[in-house]
């Protein structure tokens, strides 16, 4: 037993090469690698050395020049979010009905068409690890490299293969449990990444309009998939404050119309 607490003392310890997120109580925050002799910039005052955090605790409060802080495990909502971006990304209301619907965990194996910046195949990679792997394609080899870049940031290369690919061309790799289309014409897609998935597997399809949604759904159908559902995720947060209650004046509302379905043999 107290092995066990001594072990879990030491996981929660900051060690080098550990992602940390500095967040500050006007909540701006910070991803950084820690490493020694890293300066970290911040706005509220001289850059930071975080070589001091190694051997701290996560939650840890630090002192700033102008402010104080926390030092905190980041989570996979985190993780996404902190990602360098050039195109526009799946955001975590809709990536955890993803996850949910088409059952993807530890052991899943995902082909997603539309790597973009890797902010998903970051959830993708997270979900499925220790024994599962994301196979991701785009065409574009500059989002490639981004995507790569954001995965090694957020040590989740390991789970994922990344590779170029046309529209059209088949897939080598065959039984997926689960393929994800983020791609303007999914419907272009449908046929080719039936192949690869098994039978019983889930297909997902991210779509910004109504029309789109139409389109890859009537394909799905002719396409031996059944249970085609679509559907949008509205999240609205609220200001909790004692006695002063209410919803925010601004949110974030239509991002993605998400399509589901499920492939059945012929």
């Amino acid at each position: 037993m107290e092995q066990e607490i001594e072990l879990q003392k030491r996981t929660n310890q900051i060690q080098e090469g550990d992602l940390v997120l500095l967040w500050f109580e006007d909540e701006v925050n910070y991803l950084i690698e820690v490493a020694r002799g890293k300066r970290a910039s911040i706005h509220r005052g001289r850059p930071l050395e975080v070589e001091s955090w190694i051997g701290q605790e996560y939650g840890s409060k630090i002192v700033c020049e102008h402010a104080s802080a926390h030092l905190l495990r980041p989570s996979p909502e985190d993780l996404m979010m902190k990602t360098s971006r050039e195109s526009g990304v799946i955001y975590p209301k809709d990536a955890g009905l993803i996850l949910l619907r088409a059952g993807i965990g530890s052991g899943s194996k995902v082909l997603e068409i539309g790597t973009g910046s890797g902010a998903f195949t970051t959830i993708l990679a997270h979900a499925v690890r220790p024994d599962g792997k994301v196979f991701t394609y785009d065409r574009r080899e500059d989002f490639m490299k981004l995507a790569e870049k954001n995965l090694k940031r957020a040590k989740m290369l390991d789970w994922v293969s990344l590779n170029k690919r046309e529209a059209g061309e088949p897939i080598p790799e065959k039984d997926f449990d689960v393929v994800i289309l983020d791609i303007p014409t999914p419907w272009e897609e449908i046929a080719v990444v039936r192949e690869a998935l098994r039978g019983g597997g889930a297909l997902v399809s991210l779509n910004p309009t109504y029309n789109q949604i139409e389109q890859v759904a009537e394909t799905l159908k002719v396409n031996g998939f059944i249970r085609v559902e679509a559907c949008e995720i509205l999240l609205r947060p609220i200001l909790a404050r004692a006695g002063r209650t209410r919803p925010v004046q601004r949110m974030v509302s239509h991002t993605e119309f998400l399509v589901f379905a499920t492939k059945i043999q012929s």
